[in-house]
């Protein structure tokens, strides 16, 4: 029997599948806890608070430029949401945008809080890459649940 080149494709489209659900929980690999968790925890706490500081610090002294003040407006929403843990992916990836556009539209080149948006942006992007971690909003909303059957209810609350 001679076999065509694309003979197992069949199989993958009998592939069982998960249902088109809920699109954020795909972006997450895992919600760690523990020390990985606390690792996660921190690094949003110290980029949102710092976002914040400096959104902060940017509109008290560039209120008259609308693109800067929005720029700021948008780092400052998008630290909040990050220090709650709330689509992190999403917002992590927006702040990471959002930052180099300060650092490169906003500042010249070889000034010095240049280089700070910069660190701002990686840090954004990793966090968007690794996700919120246990202690956030999206684990409670969009974490791995477990699912027991009626069947196995009832095996374990016999003795």
């Amino acid at each position: 029997m001679l076999k065509t080149p694309l003979e197992g494709i069949e199989s993958w489209q009998n592939f069982p599948t998960i249902e088109l659900g809920c699109a954020l929980q795909r972006l997450f690999s895992t919600f760690p806890d523990r020390w990985p968790g606390s690792g996660l925890l921190l690094l949003r706490l110290g980029l949102s608070s710092h976002l914040i500081f400096i959104a902060i610090s940017d509109l008290s002294s560039r209120s008259s430029e609308p693109i800067a003040l929005a720029m700021c407006l948008a780092a400052a929403v998008g630290g909040i949401f990050l220090l709650a843990g709330l689509w992190t992916p999403v917002m992590g990836t927006l702040v990471a945008v959002d930052e180099l556009l300060i650092a490169f539209l906003l500042h010249s080149p070889g000034e010095e809080h240049m280089s700070t948006h910069i660190c701002l942006a990686v840090i954004s992007t990793s966090v968007a890459m690794l996700g919120p971690g246990a202690w956030s909003i999206d684990a409670r909303l969009y974490g791995r649940r477990r699912l027991y059957s009626d069947r196995h209810r009832n095996d374990r609350s016999s003795p």
